[in-house]
């Protein structure tokens, strides 16, 4: 039984749908969290196979990317975003959402190497969205995002600001496990995401309807799903801001430090 874990956010859907669909069932025991908590569950060994925020990659000693997927995008994602009432430069504090350490970075990067800024950063509790006023913004992803680009008149979306600072695609969120695992499952299992990629037009049917919110259009404008060349040039380029002067190298089965 491979014990998997998965975001749980709506952008999940169609991989979870895919394996829905498939004859996993069987052989996998599925898990839906949140971003952080399925990042920890892969650092601690609780499940085999994550979809996890990729900025925990760099912390294990071994990481295999057993996926040709991802949750990424190409410009605007739409559901990682810096709200605020007021622009950029006037900001003094950013509350940073609990649920993924990878766009908690993503943000304090590009405060610091592409707006400018110097913000303090504020680690955030449940219900810190009710803290943004003023010249406090707040960072917030996921579903909670959605509609609260018409409460607050500045909205900067991070996927956005990655692609027209560096020209490249970003990716939040990568299949990691660490070990190898069954190469025949490996390839049902891509199968099985693939499945769900193919069939969003049945997805949106059951899912439920968001007033003021395009499911189509989300799914396939704003996420980007295929872990492609320029996904993995724009990805070894946030860990390698991470890692900061050792530098690091993602290779596209295991991941090491570059000496």
């Amino acid at each position: 039984m491979i014990r998997i874990s998965a975001v749980s956010y709506l952008n999940t859907k169609p991989f979870i749908y895919g394996i829905y669909r498939s004859a996993l069932g069987d052989s996998i025991d599925l898990s839906l969290d949140i971003p952080s908590r399925c990042a920890e569950k892969l650092r601690t060994g609780e499940a085999d196979l994550v979809l996890t925020p990729v900025a925990i990659i760099p912390e294990l000693p071994e990481a295999h990317l057993v996926s040709e997927f991802c949750i990424g995008s190409t410009g605007t994602v739409k559901t990682v975003c810096i709200y605020s009432e007021r622009p950029l430069q006037e900001i003094k504090r950013i509350y940073l959402d609990f649920h993924s350490r990878t766009s908690v970075m993503l943000s304090q990067v590009l405060c610091a190497q592409y707006w400018n800024i110097q913000p303090t950063f504020i680690p955030a509790t449940e219900g810190y969205e009710q803290n943004i006023k003023g010249t406090d913004a707040g960072l917030v992803i996921g579903d909670r995002t959605i509609g609260l680009d018409q409460k607050f008149p500045y909205v900067y979306d991070l996927g956005e600001a990655w692609t027209a600072w560096t020209g490249l695609p970003f990716v939040f969120a990568a299949w990691v496990s660490a070990k190898q695992l069954p190469t025949d499952f490996i390839a049902d299992f891509n199968i099985a995401l693939q499945n769900g990629l193919d069939h969003l037009p049945e997805l949106i049917k059951i899912l439920p309807t968001i007033p003021g919110f395009s499911l189509e259009d989300y799914f396939r404008n704003n996420i980007s799903y295929h872990l492609d060349d320029a996904k993995w040039k724009g990805l070894n380029r946030f860990l390698g801001i991470l890692a900061g002067e050792k530098g690091y190298t993602l290779h596209r089965n295991v991941a090491v430090p570059t000496i």
